[in-house]
């Protein structure tokens, strides 16, 4: 007895699907639109420190945001507010405090200093009653 398979009229052929493509295809042009849509624009976002346009003497334009440097003294982190150099972050906070708080305060970290010293200036900027605290990492 012999047995024949029989040859189907396509041949071998391989078939693909390609729904499964279709719709990974709408579903990234789906999400790209409703991405670009929803993210607002970079250059429309406000950003922390605004500069004020009016001058007037006497006036908050007058003064300078505070700048706090965190950086390494003779191989120590320090605090450096102006031509103070402060070693702990309670009296960072008390020095802050004296100060005014309206336009703000930069923190700039310095070379070798560990994360959470810098990020201690952070939380003492926001201890002494800055709203808008702003780091900046120094190359």
């Amino acid at each position: 007895m012999k047995f024949t398979t029989r040859q189907h009229r396509a041949g071998n052929r391989l078939a693909m699907n390609m729904t499964s493509m279709i719709d990974v295809t709408f579903l990234l042009l789906v999400y790209f639109m409703v991405s670009t849509v929803l993210a607002s624009p970079e250059d429309r976002l406000t950003p922390t420190i605004r500069t004020q346009k009016e001058a007037a003497s006497g006036s908050d334009a007058d003064f300078q945001p505070q700048i706090v440097d965190v950086m390494l003294f003779d191989g120590k982190p320090v605090y450096r507010l102006g031509q103070l150099d402060i070693r702990s972050a309670t009296e960072l906070t008390q020095r802050l405090s004296n100060l005014p708080t309206e336009l703000g305060v930069f923190i700039r970290g310095g070379e070798g200093v560990s994360v959470g010293f810098t990020m201690a200036a952070v939380q003492a900027a926001r201890d002494a009653g800055f709203d808008q605290v702003t780091y900046v990492p120094l190359d």
